[in-house]
């Protein structure tokens, strides 16, 4: 029995389990996330990733990367990060945004090019799942294979993130809730906790910040193209308090996107869909940036 006042959290399912695959599409459909262990990612390649790049962020080479605006890769400063939709406050955090074809440190390049690689191959297994799990009902949506959505995309998304400590006096939010806009979302451990779910029920889950465990989520994309029978789960990074405070948080997503040209649904392709979120959010922007 769960204590009154412990706080719920989101199960763990083992990557090794007979039953991983099936409770792995059974935890999207609930919760919009799954949390896997004993699952192949090189975890120790992650916190080496971890460390070099908050020294990256620590520097002053950062500036040499600024993002281009065409392309949107490259360094976003803490006055250039993303607002949360709904919210004209920034999110309180730094990142670069990693494309294979994109700009990169050529120091750092090595080893995110192997995560990436990884995380992609790990990726196509998830959807592999899902295609094979989905009820058929659902699945004569899909326009085509899951995994065959992302085939020759070049839009899939790695983002080192780093939340800076949080000065004592200042109240900011790390990450408002908000929703992710991509197919998948495959999110290693972080190197310190916050992340924090929304169920259906109101509540925030505490997601697990076990060093070895790897967080999966829905976003809106597959959300549309399930009709949503896998949902697009709210999720914030919550402030902390305390030491945690003080310390740096690394984080590292890679947003899985479709080609361009899929067929989400009779309402989108990806690519339309893509741009009406990514307007809504330049509002937001151009809100919060023209004078009263």
């Amino acid at each position: 029995m769960t204590h009154q006042n412990s706080t719920p959290q989101l199960p763990s399912i083992s990557f090794k389990s007979n039953h991983c695959k099936k409770s792995f599409v059974e935890s999207l459909h609930h919760y919009g996330f799954a949390a896997l262990d004993d699952h192949p990612l090189d975890m120790t390649l992650v916190r080496k990733i971890y460390r070099t790049w908050n020294a990256f962020f620590e520097s002053d080479i950062k500036y040499q990367f600024e993002v281009d605006p065409e392309n949107h890769d490259g360094y976003f400063s803490t006055q250039n990060a993303e607002s949360a939709k709904g919210f004209t406050d920034k999110d309180f955090k730094e990142y670069y945004h990693y494309y294979p074809w994109g700009r990169c440190p050529e120091q750092l390049r090595d080893d995110i090019q192997e995560y990436y690689a990884q995380a992609q191959a790990f990726s196509i297994t998830l959807l592999k799942w899902i295609d094979q799990f989905s009820p058929t009902n659902i699945k004569q949506h899909f326009s085509q294979s899951l995994p065959s959505m992302i085939n020759d995309s070049s839009s899939s998304l790695l983002r080192i993130l780093r939340y800076p400590p949080i000065g004592k006096d200042l109240q900011v939010k790390r990450a408002a809730p908000h929703e992710d806009i991509n197919l998948l979302t495959i999110l290693p451990a972080a190197d310190g906790p916050g992340l924090q779910i929304l169920d259906k029920q109101g509540n925030w889950l505490s997601a697990h910040n076990q060093e070895n465990q790897v967080l999966v989520n829905t976003g809106d994309m597959l959300q549309e193209v399930s009709r949503s029978y896998y949902p697009s789960t709210t999720h914030r990074v919550a402030t902390p308090a305390g030491p945690e405070k003080s310390k740096a948080r690394m984080s590292l997503p890679l947003f899985l996107h479709p080609r361009a040209n899929v067929i989400l649904s009779e309402r989108y392709t990806a690519k339309a869909y893509l741009e009406e979120r990514l307007a809504e959010l330049d509002s937001v922007q151009e809100l919060t940036q023209t004078p009263l």
